[in-house]
């Protein structure tokens, strides 16, 4: 019951990081402009619709790039929003009132707990990071890269969390009786396709957060050029790696290549190491999912970011780090060599 209940919260938190980059890729972000812990009102009436849209009107994403936006407009923008939130707050309950009652009950053992308590913190900070955005008014049009990268790198620890814990509950990783030679360079190997793996779904965060999607449309090169000339043109030179909307695609696309490079290598590997057996089904689907992946960004490069389609590539970056979670936890023992 509890392996189950875990594997439920990493579904909710899934679908958060779905409909968070939705939200994003319709810039619905900023059409609720208040935070409530407990939910906003939900307006009822034309005359509450007109309020909320005058709110609306005040801030600079209004004034700046949508003043001709009609009231039927800004209603489709405000539900996506509201559909997010509102789900952000289920996955609070979903996991809140199962946990107090399994806590109760004694189900969690003294680790599990731990685990438990670290999950309703990573929980709480994304509700910070939600409240913190409506403190005061941006002269800045979009929600801040920074701000999209800490609440997806967040929302990530958390799925990779419940997931983890999950399958030590559901299915857990077998003890092999002996370890072959090269075995644990594999599960460090596997390990590292996931730090590259995360380490590129941040970067893209980066990407969506400048819109470095639309600067270079063309694949492999970026234009005419594999390095684009304007690729260090912001000062100080370090702020281009996260403010560079050409730097910060070129990094995406170096980042994705390694990744792929990686897990390609991790399966020509797999096919001569012993290994257990359900590892070699996950590093298949690693491998082919991470192909698949890179099939999707390139796509969603050359049609100029469609939405559905980059929509697609967001929710890859997260299956992709899903397979990568499960074969090393299908690795978890194999920590050294057996004489």
């Amino acid at each position: 019951i509890v392996g189950l209940w875990l594997m439920g919260c990493s579904g909710m938190v899934f679908g958060a990081v779905v409909l968070g980059g939705i939200t994003r890729l319709t810039e619905s972000g900023l059409s609720m402009v208040t935070w409530k812990l407990l939910g906003e009102k939900l307006p009822t009436s034309p005359e509450q619709w007109e309020s909320e849209f005058n709110r609306y009107k005040e801030f600079p994403e209004f004034k700046m790039k949508n003043s001709s936006m009609t009231l039927e407009e800004f209603k489709w923008l405000w539900w996506m929003e509201y559909a997010h939130r509102t789900w952000g707050r289920c996955i609070g309950a979903f996991f809140l009132l199962p946990a107090t009652l399994f806590w109760y009950k004694g189900w969690f053992s003294s680790p599990m707990k731990k685990r438990v308590i670290a999950f309703a913190a990573l929980i709480a900070a994304q509700s910070g990071l939600e409240e913190d955005r409506f403190q005061s008014q941006s002269e800045v049009v979009r929600v801040s890269q920074y701000r999209l990268a800490s609440h997806l790198a967040l929302a990530f620890i958390l799925y990779t969390g419940f997931l983890w814990a999950a399958l030590d509950h559901l299915i857990p990783a077998l003890k092999p009786a002996t370890l072959a030679p090269g075995a644990r360079a594999f599960r460090m190997m596997a390990h590292s396709c996931k730090g590259f793996a995360f380490l590129t779904a941040i970067s893209g965060a980066f990407v969506a957060g400048l819109d470095a999607g639309l600067v270079y449309n063309s694949f492999p090169k970026m234009g005419d050029n594999w390095i684009p000339k304007e690729i260090m043109s912001l000062a100080p030179t370090i702020s281009n790696f996260t403010e560079n909307p050409v730097t910060v695609q070129f990094d995406h696309r170096v980042l994705g290549t390694t990744t792929l490079c990686l897990i390609s290598a991790l399966w020509i590997l797999s096919r001569k190491r012993r290994l257990p057996l359900r590892a070699y089904t996950a590093v298949n689907a690693l491998a082919t999912m991470a192909w698949v992946q890179v099939g999707l960004g390139i796509t969603t490069l050359l049609w100029y970011v469609p939405v559905s389609i980059a929509a697609l590539h967001q929710s890859g970056s997260l299956i992709l780090l899903s397979f990568a979670v499960w074969l090393t936890h299908e690795l978890k023992h194999v920590k050294r060599f057996v004489k």
